[in-house]
């Protein structure tokens, strides 16, 4: 088939090309109406009636257990029912079409001017029927040869984190891969250190064991020592908060709570709030943590505290950047 590369030109594209890189076979969930134009291409009888049994109000039930609750994808489906013989013009106009990853950025243009690097936790789970899932962009990553050169399309977006300036002191809150921005906010803070006068940064990591996922363990431990950027000599500090090692769960909120006066301090003079992670529950945990250092520290009511927190939104010195 040929592929439109300007209003004058076309050059052919393999229809396997085609597929694998325009259509989300792979990932997406096919939505009801793809059941019920499957049943009529399907040539083997108890297929063709399963098909229609999902596409009416009756199997609606089923449906639900069948595809949406096992995230079955579109070429999952139709390697169940692999007498349905569906003809290309319709799968184009059903498949949804492949959606771009979007990742934040974690390093430092200052420190890597040619390059971004991003942080990405291969997504995988398992379903309620004990099948094993991964995620569809992640797992690609993750198999690349670091030796071999791909070249994969790319687009950069402002994102929702404002790069700070050197004066500014910073408390970050990042667990997972929301400490992604941060590595970047680090990199570029350290660099700008060796010339010139910045202010402190105090960042709160976590992860759920120590030997397993502390990312950039070396990168935050360095910065933390020898009067770096996120040593306590220097104002700021570094605390990690490992769910699993210990009988008894520690998040990053309750490691806020334990540095509360430092926190503080920094916030008195002037401090952004930059939370990045998981869009779960941890960003209402963790504002609910600094409403809670708030109201403890400057001796206000909760209310007054989340007021406090909400005037700082207001100023440009609340950030939340989270995703599911």
């Amino acid at each position: 088939m040929d592929g439109i590369t300007d209003s004058n030109s076309r050059v052919p594209v393999k229809l396997r090309t085609f597929v694998e890189f325009t259509m989300d076979i792979a990932s997406a969930s096919p939505r009801r109406y793809f059941f019920e134009v499957m049943s009529f291409f399907a040539t083997a009888e108890h297929e063709r009636e399963r098909l229609q049994y999902f596409a009416s109000p009756e199997g609606r039930d089923d449906l639900y257990q069948y595809n949406q609750k096992e995230r079955r994808t579109v070429l999952e489906v139709l390697e169940d029912f692999s007498s349905v013989q569906m003809p290309f013009e319709w799968l184009v106009q059903l498949v949804p079409p492949l959606k771009r990853r979007a990742f934040s950025i974690s390093s430092s243009h200052l420190a890597h001017p040619n390059q971004v690097h991003l942080t990405v936790d291969v997504v995988s789970w398992t379903t309620p029927y004990k099948r094993k899932k991964k995620g569809l962009c992640s797992s690609w990553l993750a198999a690349l040869d670091p030796q071999d050169v791909i070249y994969i399309p790319s687009w950069i977006h402002k994102g929702g984190l404002p790069t700070p300036p050197p004066s500014l002191p910073l408390v970050l809150v990042g667990p997972g891969t929301g400490c992604a921005p941060f590595r970047g906010f680090v990199e570029e803070r350290a660099l700008q250190s060796e010339t010139n006068s910045v202010a402190p940064i105090i960042f709160f990591f976590g992860c759920r064991n120590e030997d397993i996922d502390f990312l950039y363990r070396d990168f935050w431990l360095t910065h933390s020592q020898n009067n770096g950027v996120l040593s306590e000599a220097k104002g700021g500090g570094f605390y990690v908060a490992f769910s699993r090692d210990q009988p008894q769960k520690v998040y990053v909120q309750h490691k806020m709570r334990e540095q509360s006066q430092r926190i503080w301090n920094l916030l008195a003079q002037g401090a952004a709030i930059y939370i990045a992670g998981s869009s779960t529950k941890m960003p209402a945990d963790v504002t609910s943590a600094f409403e809670d250092i708030v109201s403890k520290e400057n001796e206000v009511s909760r209310e007054d505290a989340a007021r406090w927190i909400r005037s700082l939104e207001k100023h440009g010195r609340f950030h939340v950047e989270a995703w599911s």
